[in-house]
């Protein structure tokens, strides 16, 4: 990857205040000699791994999450009635839960998060997962249970919208270290959450154990980043206007001025315009995507293996994230440019796959040939976010890409809250078939 510098939000204001506010407004400085490289690569890595964590754990633990409610009202099936062995309530509801918060999250932070220092938005993060690792484990009900999703939600949507900005004050090669870690936090939460369960441990403290992530976000930020001074960290806007905009200093050619000029809401809608030929493939990457896996994945069920229904479901999620780390982490050796052709793909997958839950063909096929589909569908999944991300990075007009990161991140969550909204009736639709 190209290395150069990544401007800072230096034009990004709404108002005229701003123009005299130093929010990020100095353009990143170089990163300092010897150990500090691998110490901020290595800190995007945790800062992605965390950042997910509790996100991809809800989802793996979907199934079990729905069987919480001590009244039975949520419990397996047991009518016979259905050709299907469902819960009542579709594991993309775990889903909406864990999407719609960190939608209205990037639909709205872009045009205000600049005004929060980057410290409190990280502290947020860390309270919020916490949270929803300790009221799902003690939850009795499907309501509550839901609402420490709501808590995932929060922590992973703000984020990723603000580690994303993050990259813009470093150089470029830490988006992909991001990436990769997003990428771990798929695979490793989902695989301890399946070997914590396979090892005997409950549902409950599988996720009372997880509670060492939020600390290890903690550490990562506050303690292995080395960010440079012109980062925002504690101090609100007014806090910085008195600071001499002429200290700022130019970067690749650019004079204060033109950094710091005033960017109205047309400029924004233009940079938004030239990232859809990225966002919206991307959206439909993951629209079909978290259909199959959250639509589907419970309806593809072997009944005649020693493995439960629920432990096919967490080994399918396992499988989905080990194919998305590999490739989230891909971007150094191959860089594909049309992600349009990735979102062709996943939605042939989606279709093959829906037409093998309609006519119950999929058992017939060896449970290692599903495993394969489900690995390929993760590799086109973090394939396309990863290309869609660097691409920008590497595009972007460096006064423009922190906003522009920011707007990006809005893609794949359009699409996955787009297929939990249809998964749901797709889902009732199936399970209601005798």
């Amino acid at each position: 990857m190209e290395e150069r510098r990544m401007n800072s939000r230096g034009s990004s204001s709404d108002s005229d205040s701003e123009e005299e506010v130093d929010v990020g407004a100095a353009p990143p400085e170089p990163q300092p000699e010897g150990h500090s490289p691998w110490r901020n690569l290595s800190a995007f890595w945790l800062l992605g791994l965390c950042n997910n964590f509790a996100y991809v754990v809800m989802l793996s633990a979907a199934h079990d999450i729905l069987k919480t409610e001590t009244n039975q009202t949520a419990t397996l099936n047991t009518t016979n009635s259905s050709r299907y062995d469902c819960n009542q309530i579709s594991t993309a509801a775990v889903l909406l839960a864990d999407i719609l918060p960190t939608l209205i999250i990037k639909f709205t932070a872009p045009f205000y998060i600049h005004q929060i220092p980057y410290n409190y938005r990280v502290s947020l993060c860390i309270v919020t997962a916490s949270a929803s690792f300790l009221i799902v484990s003690f939850s009795a009900h499907i309501a509550v249970s839901l609402l420490g999703v709501v808590f995932a939600s929060i922590s992973s949507g703000l984020g990723e919208i603000t580690f994303l900005s993050l990259t813009a004050y470093f150089y470029s090669d830490v988006v992909s270290w991001w990436s990769s870690g997003t990428g771990g936090a798929g695979i490793l939460g989902a695989l301890s959450y399946l070997g914590l369960t396979e090892a005997g441990l409950s549902p409950r403290s599988s996720l009372l154990v997880m509670l060492i992530v939020p600390a290890l976000l903690f550490i990562s930020y506050f303690i292995l980043l080395l960010p440079p001074s012109s980062l925002p960290r504690w101090k609100f806007p007014a806090d910085n206007s008195i600071v001499n905009t002429s200290d700022r200093r130019p970067l690749l050619g650019e004079s204060s001025s033109e950094l710091d000029s005033h960017r109205t809401m047309s400029d924004k809608w233009k940079i938004v315009k030239s990232l859809l030929k990225y966002m919206l493939p991307l959206s439909i990457v993951y629209f079909a995507e978290y259909f199959i896996n959250q639509g589907l994945y419970e309806l593809i069920y072997f009944p005649n293996i020693k493995m439960s229904h629920s432990a096919q479901y967490r080994w399918y999620q396992m499988l989905y994230q080990a194919g998305v780390f590999v490739s989230r982490s891909s971007v150094r050796c191959c860089k594909i440019r049309y992600i349009w052709i990735l979102a062709c793909l996943q939605c042939g997958l989606a279709i093959f796959l829906i037409v093998g839950v309609a006519y119950l063909f999929l058992p017939s096929l060896t449970l290692p040939g599903i495993f394969i589909i489900i690995i390929f569908e993760g590799l086109l999944g973090g394939a396309a976010y990863v290309n869609t991300f660097n691409n920008i990075a590497v595009e972007s007009k460096p006064e423009d890409q922190e906003f522009a990161m920011s707007v990006a991140c809005v893609s794949d969550t359009l699409g996955i809250s787009l297929s939990g909204a249809i998964a749901i009736p797709v889902h009732n639709y199936f399970c209601g078939l005798s």
